[in-house]
Formats: C-alpha cells, structure tokens, sequence
C-alpha cells in the first residue's frame, strides 16, 4: 500500500480511487453480513469492551457492561464531565455501527447525534432501533464515507469514532475530516486499532510482525496500519491542542477470547455459517488478533483532542 509523509509521519495512503471502492465495498458488505450475527450474541455496542486488569473468567453479561464501561472510561479521559454547561449538544459517531455508542451518547447528553457507516444494513438497523426506544428526533444515521463526511465545517461540538480509525486507508484524511467537522473548542475521541510505536532505529515493523497484521488485514478489510505515536504527530500537524494518548490494551485483554468462545458455542457456529463467507473469515484470524496483543504488535489506544477556540 501506498504511503505519504507528514513532518516525519509516514501514514497509509493515498491509495488509488480503484482500491479505495474495493476497500468501502468490502467493509459494507463484510458488515452487512455480521452486524445481525454480533447483535444477536453481544448486543449494540460492536466495540471491545473494557476491563480490569487482573478480570478473569467474565461473563457474557459482565462483556456488555464492559463495552458501556469503554465509552465511559473514553469520556472520563477526554475530561468530558457531566457538567451541564460542558455537555456536547451535538455528536457526530464516525463509523457508527448499529447505533449502539449514538443513542448511548443522545441518551446521557441530551444530545443531537448523527452517525454514519459504509453498511446499509446497520444504517437501517441502527436507526429502527433508536425509533424503537424513542431517540427518533434525536438519532439520525446515514450510509457515508468517513473520509468524504456529508457534514458542514465545524458542526459537532463532540467527534467519536469508537474502532472505525483502522479501516481507513489515509489516516491523515480521516483525522482531517474529524478536525473539519468539529466547532471551535470541539473535544475529538479516537479509539483506534494500532501497531505498536516504532524505536527511533527502526523504519517499519519486523517481517514477522507486519506477517500478522497483514493476515489480519485481509481477513477484516482493513488497510495499512499506523501507530499511536503516528496519531499523535498528524494530530499536532493539524494544531489540535489537549492532545494525549494511551493504550488500553491491558484493559482490553478479555474481549477476543471471549468472542472466540462465543463463535464456538452452538449459537455462535450456526450464527456464522447463516452470515456468509467474509464473516467466517473474520473468525478464522481472532485467534491472530490475541497472538498480536500477546507479542506487543498491536496496540488498543485512545487518542483524545480538542480544536481550538
């Protein structure tokens, strides 16, 4: 994949036109096949959750009120307090799945909030629930594109994008879009997929390292990685002030064997055979995402923001 260079950044993109349709076409379809399969067994909120570090054996229900716990914990160390006067009033959700972080985020606001995804099938669905639990008038979602968003400059008084940063093929398009439609003082949210930083002596990651993620990435449509430290730098290009990072990947260490042990029930098998092809693929490289976070290769990280006044 192609990259470009930003200061001292090297970032994925840009790609050509042609691989950019191949890459939105794939990531709709592989979520219009899944997105029902995953809401059936864990519910509206399609992200990891987060966990203590020392939790053990968790159950099903305990994984739900995980994921609450991660959009929680990422606006705790945004410093988004519950403040009456701070509150964002309007949100936008980037690569919103089926809603689940929306209507979490109207709901504790008051909010207005829009989300877009690439999927039909989890626009649709995503707003039938939100009419379903009256947030109609406040909830809207649209099949867009992340890096083309159908928004005014500066409309949003909060950015979220919950696991939708590693899809993109030009990070710096993406970050600068959610810089484009953030108001003056917007807090921005980034929860990301990442590689981990590079050594000052090192100009890319090992062969076997990048022999993973590469595996990965064709399994779950996903493009070049970048690291957190990348993020970090694009974000200080685009003079964003507040800026702070971490990783969570710690914290998140439960999430992929128990989605494993989910897709092994009977539930799980038969859920996945009626999904379709991409969906098993993306089950067949899980037990790579644990050898991953294992070996240190890749990185859980929130990288936060706030465009000036």
């Amino acid at each position: 994949m192609a990259s470009s260079t930003v200061g001292d950044v090297a970032v994925a993109g840009p790609v050509s036109e042609q691989q950019q349709q191949e890459l939105r076409k794939g990531i709709a379809e592989f979520y219009d096949e899944s997105s029902l399969m995953w809401e059936n067994i864990w519910g509206e909120h399609m992200h990891h959750g987060y966990y203590d570090n020392d939790a053990v054996d968790v159950q099903l229900s305990d994984h739900r009120s995980a994921q609450i716990r991660m959009v929680e914990q990422a606006l705790a160390f945004a410093n988004l307090q519950d403040d009456p006067e701070k509150k964002p009033k309007s949100i936008v959700d980037v690569g919103c799945g089926i809603g689940g972080s929306s209507r979490y985020l109207a709901k504790k606001y008051g909010a207005e909030c829009c989300g877009i995804t690439l999927s039909p099938v989890q626009a649709e669905r995503a707003q039938a629930l939100a009419d379903a639990q009256g947030l109609g008038d406040k909830v809207s979602f649209q099949v867009a594109d992340a890096l083309n968003q159908p928004f005014p400059d500066g409309k949003f008084d909060l950015v979220w994008s919950m696991e939708s940063g590693e899809h993109m093929p030009d990070k710096l398009k993406f970050v600068s879009e959610l810089v484009r439609v953030a108001a003056p003082g917007a807090t921005i949210i980034i929860v990301t997929w990442c590689h981990r930083d590079l050594s000052p002596d090192e100009k890319s990651l090992r062969p076997e390292e990048q022999k993973i993620l590469d595996k990965i990435c064709s399994s779950f449509y996903l493009p070049a990685w970048c690291s957190t430290a990348d993020y970090v730098k694009l974000l200080e290009s685009l003079s964003l002030q507040d800026i702070k990072s971490a990783d969570w990947s710690g914290n998140v260490a439960p999430f992929w064997p128990a989605v494993i042990k989910t897709a092994l029930s009977w539930k799980g098998i038969t859920s996945l055979l009626r999904s379709g092809w991409k969906t098993i693929r993306g089950a067949m490289v899980m037990p790579l995402m644990i050898e991953g976070f294992k070996k240190d290769i890749i990185k859980f990280s929130i990288i936060t923001c706030r465009k000036p006044e």
